[in-house]
């Protein structure tokens, strides 16, 4: 069985992620204060995008943790799943979180007011640095792991946010533009929704043992069906367990009754194909000769 697995630095993406909990819990209060002083919707929506944050990393810091822990008998994959957990749960508060602000963002549109926007401006600054460490800190990690990226993804969403909520303090500020506020909060959202819907598509298809985007199942099969000996592979379920590992089990058809070593040598063969040329590093084959069952390659056990 050919297995492809990355351990490493998990506990350093751990202390990654407590130092960006500590960071987003200190901007949220400075912004929920500065929003309340200055009466700003923008900066306040910029306070509940980084409480959404703060919720999203303690998540992810809890998945990464129990991912650790090794397989037991009542838990015989361990917690390897709770990072897809973490990623849904993330990308479901993204998209929360945007409607909630495109609600208000509607309602200060009726009502337009004026905004202590120094005090903006500040606070705003102050985010943009604070996410923008984070979301360097978070970067690597954030290209092979989900649950990283969805942390990644909030993170940077919300220097973005920040960004624009500066430049709205500065309009208002300057030129008393003080509906920019409202549309900002807006537009903010809508991005929010985009980034969210994504993350939300790609960790639902792995929670639910979808085949991976990449993965052509009869492509598999082909490949498979031009060794010796083999008949038919059917049967087929190709699924991520976690970011590193990709499962196929299958029944396999074989033209002769060959002995086990024979097969062992075959399986052999067919870990070697899978792994190389679809990455699918965990393999779980049931042989068959002459056996009375349907041969499709898709069949609802």
């Amino acid at each position: 069985m050919v297995h492809s697995h990355s351990h490493n630095h998990k506990d350093l993406k751990g202390q990654k992620l407590l130092i960006t909990i500590v960071l987003n819990i200190i901007i949220t209060a400075a912004q929920v204060i500065g929003g309340l002083v200055s009466g700003s919707l923008s900066l306040l929506s910029d306070a509940l995008h980084n409480f959404s944050d703060v919720i999203s990393l303690v998540v992810s810091y809890v998945a990464a943790r129990l991912s650790k822990q090794k397989a037991s008998i009542n838990r015989t994959f361990g917690y390897k799943r709770a990072e897809i957990l973490a990623a849904f749960i993330n990308a479901s508060t993204l998209v929360i979180v945007a409607v909630l602000l495109i609600i208000e963002a509607v309602k200060r549109f009726q009502n337009i007011q004026v905004i202590d926007s120094g005090l903006v401006v500040w606070l705003s600054l102050i985010a943009i640095i604070g996410n923008g460490f984070s979301v360097l800190l978070l970067k690597n990690d954030a290209k092979n792991n989900i649950n990283m990226r969805s942390a990644y993804l909030h993170l940077f969403t919300d220097m973005l946010a920040s960004v624009a909520v500066l430049v709205g303090g500065l309009l208002m500020k300057y030129y008393g533009l003080f509906w920019v506020d409202s549309l900002l909060t807006l537009l903010i959202a809508l991005y929010l929704i985009w980034v969210g819907y994504d993350l939300l598509k790609i960790s639902t298809k792995m929670l639910m043992l979808f085949t991976p985007d990449d993965i052509n199942i009869k492509d598999v099969v082909r490949s498979v069906n031009k060794l010796p000996k083999v008949n038919r592979l059917h049967h087929v379920h190709i699924w991520n367990l976690n970011d590193d590992e990709l499962h196929l089990e299958a029944h396999l058809d074989l033209k002769e009754n060959i002995s086990t070593t024979q097969f062992n040598a075959l399986l052999i063969d067919i870990e070697t194909i899978l792994h190389e040329e679809f990455n699918i590093n965990h393999v779980t084959i049931q042989p068959e000769f002459n056996k009375e069952d349907p041969k499709e390659v898709i069949v609802q056990d």
